[in-house]
């Protein structure tokens, strides 16, 4: 008899891997004052190998989406992004020493509805932040996401990076947090009481966090009725 187990098994971890679509940000973790920096906006799942085209099925569902570089000093200014094939590109030119923070936000998505894979019926706000150090003064992330999850980047002098997520501008704790790398390495942690979390970095390349959490609020989004907010953050350490 033929065993179906498999690719039914298949089917449903890709339906999974569907549903787990993020957006990131990759860029250089250090610049130069006076020299041109880029930023990169993806789509898909980094740890599969997973990044959708721009202009393919899946990125113009997602492609509302807002991008800032916020200054040492707090000054925040949006950049403007330019559609290539499987990311968006934005630069920017840091003018002085400090932390440099990269926030991308999109709370301008269609509800979706995945019943059929017992997920319910939601609406996805997607933000996700990077950092890059211009100088050796090292110095927190800054968070602008008052409405949903971020991802933090605290101050360190060890050989360990330190996040914080923050959600609706507190500590989260006790939440799950992933660590992505490529090939399919992942690694699962958990905040403490004051939303923080540590690891290790033991290779030189380039890793990937996303932490999510529902907000079971109802309400509608452009006529559409949906039963809670996914809210998703990722933060790319590079």
């Amino acid at each position: 008899m033929k065993n179906t187990f498999l690719p039914v098994l298949l089917f449903f971890f890709g339906m999974i891997s569907a549903n787990a679509h993020y957006l990131w940000l990759e860029t250089n973790g250090s610049g130069k004052s006076g020299q041109e920096h880029e930023v990169r906006v993806h789509y898909g799942e980094y740890t599969y190998g997973v990044i959708e085209k721009v202009d393919g099925e899946a990125f113009p569902a997602v492609a509302k989406f807002t991008l800032w570089v916020i200054a040492p000093e707090g000054t925040k200014t949006e950049l403007k992004t330019t559609a290539k094939e499987d990311h968006y590109l934005a630069r920017f030119t840091p003018s002085q020493n400090g932390v440099y923070t990269i926030a991308l936000n999109n709370n301008d998505i269609d509800v979706i509805d995945y019943t059929q894979y017992d997920f319910g019926i939601f609406k996805t706000h997607y933000h996700s932040t990077a950092k890059i150090q211009v100088g050796d003064t090292d110095a927190d992330t800054q968070a602008i996401n008052p409405e949903g999850i971020v991802v933090k980047q605290l101050a360190h002098n060890s050989d360990e990076i330190k996040l914080q997520v923050l959600y609706k501008g507190k500590p989260l704790a006790k939440n799950e947090l992933q660590v992505y790398v490529a090939d399919l390495w992942s690694k699962t942690l958990h905040t403490n009481d004051n939303g923080e979390v540590s690891f290790a970095l033991p290779w030189k390349t380039k890793y990937i966090v996303e932490t999510t959490i529902k907000e079971e609020v109802p309400g509608t989004y452009n006529g559409e009725a949906y039963e809670f907010i996914w809210h998703c953050a990722t933060y790319c350490i590079k």
